[in-house]
């Protein structure tokens, strides 16, 4: 069984093709994403094609052939049969592998196992385990093997979400899913994945740097030392630094409005290190600016060189009258949105590949 280092869930979106794209070859090297695609809500046929081939095709790019999963988890029954055809293509030309799971309708599971088959890739089946192990779930897990027979590889994605305060029994949950689903099938590989970033609030940043228990690592470290559950080549998964459930937000690119506030995030061994930044006003660059400081300040940041994440931090801290900064600017290099998740998703992935190295 290989074992796979880091399965990263990253949505079908710009900043996080951006963000894969970004590191360096030797940590992409150690990364194997879960691609999947927002909601798409009531959007059919060609339009729905479009859209979906536009997006997927960034994702392309980037992946330059390295090996990644292609998923659409909030798909509708009726947008089935259309994103068959447009994933099968990636599949066939690409290194992208199919997705199912054992509560997919019937269609998809079927368009899945015949384009692992036809392409000769594995199929990836993704097991929502949201609470408590339900042991009618085992029987369902158990029929895609048999479907499977010898044409085609599985690999086994169990896929717990949120994995935050409110739910401390996880790793129980996650060893019960994995007694019952280890003896299944000859996987070819098994990962656990978890969402152990916070749902951030603007109380949360009143004081500065907020730091919040990375609850999805030690999740997984709790598995490896279980007796019940030790597998060496069990690879770990995340979602990155979203909460689980962002992943489940539509898509929409012309939306406007929302805080006036965001936040930059950092990775250490133990935390989420988060900072308020603006999105707009006269203040807007001497805050955010200081933002970035307060991150370089933290006793485990990793210096300006770890990754383009951290650069760009240290290029953000720089005061307006530094020869790098243009002379009378509101802040350039102080980013928006879309920067700040771009640049907190590649110091991530970069951190975890690395702690993952040194296991």
């Amino acid at each position: 069984m290989p074992r796979l280092l880091y399965v990263p869930v990253l949505p079908v979106r710009s900043h996080a093709a951006r963000a894969y794209r970004d590191l360096r070859p030797a940590v992409r090297d150690g990364v194997t994403p879960l691609w999947s695609l927002p909601p798409h809500p009531e959007a059919r046929g060609a339009s729905l094609a479009a859209a979906v081939r536009r997006e997927v095709a960034e994702v392309s790019r980037v992946q330059s052939g390295g090996p990644a999963w292609l998923d659409a988890p909030f798909a509708e029954e009726a947008q089935i049969p259309v994103l068959a055809e447009v994933f099968a293509a990636y599949v066939e030309f690409g290194a992208f592998r199919p997705v199912t799971g054992p509560l997919r309708p019937a269609a998809q599971q079927d368009a899945a196992f015949a384009t692992a088959a036809e392409y000769g890739r594995p199929l990836g089946v993704r097991v929502p385990v949201p609470g408590e192990w339900d042991h009618e779930l085992t029987e369902a897990v158990a029929r895609l093997p048999a479907r499977a027979g010898r044409a085609v590889e599985l690999d086994l994605l169990i896929d717990l979400g949120g994995v935050l305060a409110g739910r401390p029994g996880a790793h129980k949950e996650a060893l019960r899913a994995l007694d019952a689903l280890l003896p299944l099938a000859d996987w070819r590989s098994v990962v656990t994945i978890g969402g152990g970033f916070p749902q951030v609030t603007a109380e949360m940043l009143d004081r500065g740097v907020r730091e919040e228990p990375r609850r999805d690592w030690q999740l997984w470290r709790e598995i490896r030392r279980n007796p019940a559950g030790r597998l060496a080549a069990l690879g770990f998964g995340d979602y990155g630094v979203q909460p689980a459930t962002a992943l489940a937000r539509p898509y929409r690119p012309d939306q406007r409005g929302g805080p006036d506030w965001g936040y930059l995030r950092y990775t250490t061994d133990r935390t989420f290190a988060l900072v308020k930044v603006l999105h707009s006003g006269p203040d807007r660059a001497r805050a955010n600016r200081e933002a970035a400081r307060a991150l370089l300040r933290l006793p485990d940041f990793r210096g300006a060189l770890a990754s383009s994440g951290e650069c760009w931090l240290r290029d953000c801290a720089r005061p307006l009258t530094h020869p790098a900064v243009r002379t009378g600017s509101d802040g350039p290099g102080t980013g928006n949105a879309a920067t700040w998740l771009r640049v907190g998703t590649v110091q991530h992935m970069t951190h975890v590949v690395r702690s993952l190295a040194r296991i």
